[in-house]
Formats: structure tokens, C-alpha cells, sequence
């Protein structure tokens, strides 16, 4: 078993002694079994394992009890606080583990419905609540198209209620998780042809029916191929899997929106950190002029300002944490977590390229992979752009 890397610095954790914990376990199994398991395999970050390869992941996260653990407790969750979930996955994300995002099943598993369990029928929960749960079935979260991303009232996709059935028709582009799911929660259009409202409904869609395909031909610039698009084509899917009433779709994909932005920052924190451990490491390793580039001022000032970022970043998203725990909205507070996060975690990125000078280019260079993965999360989850414009809507109404 590999050793946890130490910590940036000395400081107190923040979290309950339940999630300190909770963290002690989870590097056991990231730097043991599944470094053994990412290493028998070939597994790393530009190189992803294939479902079965997943699926023994997920059943054994589950057996440890990490799976689940951000389900509602009475799905088998743990309760945790929010303030705890970021702490904990952080700490996943900056252990450099290619298997990260599978310990809760983030792309695939319980994060994508534990926010539905209040919605779903009895019939819903046993077929895909449970299943899922229970890291039997894996499903992805389908709302974006070609016309529908910031906008996400603008599908095109479209649901005809025919009898106890809908015919559905679309395509879902850039879906996450979609290539090794079992299931999608969708969001469709429901409204009547030609109707000026907005009627966006969700539904359980099994990706094994007929008239459904996924295609995952293409990667992401993070070198990834966990991303697809799914087609339907007079997909039948029955009203008994429709999610909630009618034009209620949108209303469920983003009822936890502010506590979803946030939840991405320790992802970004955690491979920012990883960046500046890197590039502090190679500057104490990478010899010129009869020194480490580390006794060089203009490196250690570029390490100076990405451990200060990093801390101001991880800063805002602790307390943004803390104030979701005690019960405010915090509208503005996690766009702005996720704009600052995001935006900080590049830079960092950046800088850590430009310390490592040409062996920072090269392809297949962790601090490469880091640089084009953390160029994505500026983009993904809602552009920094959309989070300003919440902020200034949250300032203005206040007024």
C-alpha cells in the first residue's frame, strides 16, 4: 500500500471526528485496493476502465459503506453535514486516485438520485432508486442538448403521452456517465406542439430499450471518454416512470443547485492541490545553474501565490459550507464558491505547468492531465459566466 501524500501544511481539520474518520478508511482503500487494482489494469487518468472494472469498484465502495453515503439516511446514507461531504471528498479527489470519481459513484451512482427519493413511487424506488443504491444498476443525469445547456429550459427533446406510454424523441449531448449507464433520469418537453410555455418533465428512461442508443465515440480535452450523447428515436417509455407531475422537471433537476455547485469545488480544490504538490516536488528535484529551481525567487513566488489562492479558494468554499449547514440558501455564496474554486484551481494548474517548464507539455504528465482537466471545470457544471450572473442577480434583488 502506498502512503497518503502529507499535507500541504499544518493545519487543523476543519470537520467532525466522524469524517476525519471517514477519511483515514477512504485512503486506506484508494492507496490500497484500488491503487493495486488501477495498477494490475493500466488504469490512470488518460486511461479508463471498462464497466466491469467500475462495477467491482462500486460493489466494494459499497461494502465498505462509501458508497452510499450521501444518500438520505434512510437509504443507508450517513447523514453527513454539508461541510463534512466536502472534506471528504476532497480528500478523495487530491489523493490522485484515476478511480476518484467512482468512490461515491459521482458520474453513475447516488448522488444522481438521492435528491429524487421524495419523488419517486414506491414502483420507482424498487426499480431504479434501490438498484443504484445498492451499486447494482448505474445511471447518468440527462439534461443537456444542442439548444439546451445554460438555458436549460430549452430541450427539444419531446414526450407525447400515448395512452400509459410516451413516445419520446431527441438527443441528450455531453451526458456524463452515460456510456457505462443502465438508466437516465431525463428531462423532456411535455408541452403541446407548438405551445409557448415551458413544460419540462423528467422521467426514468432504461437505456436498454428499444429505440434508445448512447453514442461515446468522442472525448473530452481531458483525454476521457466517460462522456456521450444519448439518441432516442420513438422510445416508448411508460407513465408509471415519469418523475413527479408534469412541467416539474426542471424544478427537480435543480432543486439542490446551490448545494450542487458547491459539491464541485472539493473536486477542483482536490486536483488543484494535487498541481501544487507536483510543481512544489519537481522544484525541489529539477537542478539548473548548480541549484533546484526552488532556491529560484520567481519559482517560489509563483508557489507562493498558488498556495495562497488555493487557501482564499478552499477558504470560501468551507465557509459556504458552513453557512448551507445552518440553514441559509446561500443563492449567491456557492455560485460564487464555484466561479472563484474553479477559476483558482486553473491558475494554479497553469502555474504548476510553467514550473515544470517542457516536462510540463508533454503528454502523459500528471500536471498536463491536471491542466486540461481543471480548464474544463470553468466550463462544466454552469460557466463562470452564468455563476456572475447569478451573483449580480442575487446583489440587485437585495437592494
Amino acid at each position: 500500500m502506498t502512503a497518503p501524500p502529507k499535507p500541504l501544511f499544518d493545519s487543523p481539520f476543519e470537520g467532525s471526528a466522524r469524517a476525519a474518520d471517514i477519511i483515514a478508511r477512504v485512503q486506506d482503500f484508494l492507496h490500497g485496493e484500488l491503487a493495486a487494482l488501477a495498477r494490475a489494469h493500466g488504469i490512470d487518468h488518460e486511461h479508463g476502465a471498462e464497466r466491469a472494472l467500475l462495477q467491482q469498484v462500486w460493489r466494494r465502495s459499497h461494502a465498505l459503506g462509501f458508497y452510499g453515503m450521501t444518500l438520505p439516511e434512510p437509504m443507508g446514507g450517513l447523514g453527513l453535514s454539508v461541510l463534512d461531504h466536502v472534506l471528504v471528498k476532497e480528500a478523495i479527489y487530491a489523493s490522485g486516485s484515476p478511480f476518484a470519481p467512482h468512490v461515491f459513484g459521482e458520474l453513475s451512482g447516488p448522488p444522481r438520485v438521492g435528491a429524487l427519493a421524495r419523488q419517486a413511487t414506491p414502483e420507482q424506488m424498487a426499480r431504479f432508486i434501490v438498484p443504484v443504491a445498492q451499486a447494482e444498476m448505474a445511471i447518468c443525469f440527462a439534461l443537456t442538448e444542442a439548444e439546451a445547456g445554460s438555458d436549460a429550459g430549452a430541450v427539444q427533446t419531446r414526450a407525447v403521452l400515448q395512452g400509459e406510454h410516451y413516445l419520446v424523441n431527441g438527443r441528450k449531448r455531453f451526458i456524463s456517465g452515460s456510456p457505462f449507464a443502465d438508466a437516465a433520469v431525463l428531462l423532456a418537453s411535455t408541452a403541446a406542439e407548438g405551445a409557448a410555455e415551458r413544460e419540462v418533465t423528467a422521467f426514468f428512461i432504461d437505456l436498454r430499450s428499444e429505440g434508445v442508443r448512447v453514442e461515446s465515440g468522442y472525448k473530452t480535452m481531458a483525454g476521457q471518454s466517460s462522456t456521450g450523447d444519448i439518441v432516442l428515436k420513438d422510445c416508448r417509455v411508460p407513465l408509471a416512470h415519469r418523475i413527479g407531475e408534469p412541467g416539474r422537471g426542471l424544478a427537480l433537476a435543480l432543486g439542490r443547485i446551490s448545494v450542487n455547485r458547491l459539491l464541485h469545488c472539493p473536486a477542483m480544490l482536490g486536483l488543484a492541490q494535487l498541481a501544487l504538490r507536483d510543481a512544489r516536488d519537481h522544484a525541489l528535484q529539477r537542478r539548473q545553474f548548480g541549484r533546484s529551481i526552488a532556491q529560484f525567487q520567481a519559482i517560489q513566488h509563483m508557489l507562493a501565490e498558488m498556495a495562497t489562492e488555493l487557501a482564499a479558494a478552499r477558504a470560501l468554499m468551507l465557509g459556504t459550507a458552513r453557512a448551507l449547514d445552518a440553514g441559509g440558501a446561500a443563492r449567491a455564496e456557492t455560485s460564487m464558491a464555484k466561479l472563484f474554486c474553479s477559476e483558482t484551481a486553473f491558475r494554479v494548474a497553469d502555474r504548476a505547468v510553467q514550473i515544470h517548464g517542457g516536462e510540463g507539455i508533454v503528454q502523459g504528465r500528471r500536471v498536463e492531465f491536471l491542466f486540461r482537466m481543471l480548464r474544463m471545470y470553468r466550463v462544466l457544471t454552469g460557466t463562470s459566466e452564468i455563476q456572475k450572473n447569478t451573483i449580480a442577480k442575487e446583489l440587485l434583488e437585495s437592494a
